[in-house]
């Protein structure tokens, strides 16, 4: 009977949150230097978690509310959008632990997804020597989005560690 209550005693310490300097951090495993996302992220209990709508772009010029750009500058449009949204609520893009990318296809590049454009801007933000981080992503190829001239839309989470 000891020795039960010793080891459930053993398991609860074990199991029981970190504190002070012994805080978990979020954890991110990159598959290769040279990779553009995390292949996973694992975010302790007890962080703050932020959850951002599916981002659009702004116009590039407010009077021509149609004119969005190109994917490269449609993402880099929807990228600083979010960085916005972050510092507002005190946290920032190194905190992003996952993205859902959503891009139409263009003309130029045979009706397929932009990706190159994309992944161009994308690192400006992630993977940096300023911002290390980087999170998992998925990015996918969609039809259309709200409006005829978006080819970008992008949902993110975030997540502050305790």
């Amino acid at each position: 009977m000891h020795k039960t209550l010793a080891i459930a005693a053993l398991s609860v310490a074990l199991c029981a949150p970190a504190s002070g300097a012994l805080a978990q951090e979020i954890e991110r495993t990159v598959a290769s230097p040279t990779a553009v996302i995390s292949s996973n992220a694992s975010v302790p209990a007890g962080s703050r978690i932020v959850f951002i709508s599916g981002t659009t772009p702004s116009p590039l010029d407010p009077a021509v509310p149609e004119a969005l750009g190109d994917t490269r500058q449609q993402t880099l449009s929807v990228l600083t959008k979010i960085q916005a949204q972050l510092q507002a609520l005190g946290m920032d893009m190194g905190d992003v632990v996952k993205m859902t990318v959503f891009l139409v296809g263009v003309p130029e590049n045979e009706g397929r997804m932009d990706s190159a454009a994309m992944n161009e801007v994308f690192r400006t933000f992630f993977g940096t020597a300023e911002q290390p981080n980087r999170p998992t992503r998925s990015t996918i190829q969609v039809a259309a989005l709200g409006r005829p001239t978006t080819l970008v839309e992008i949902e993110a989470i975030a997540a502050k560690a305790p």
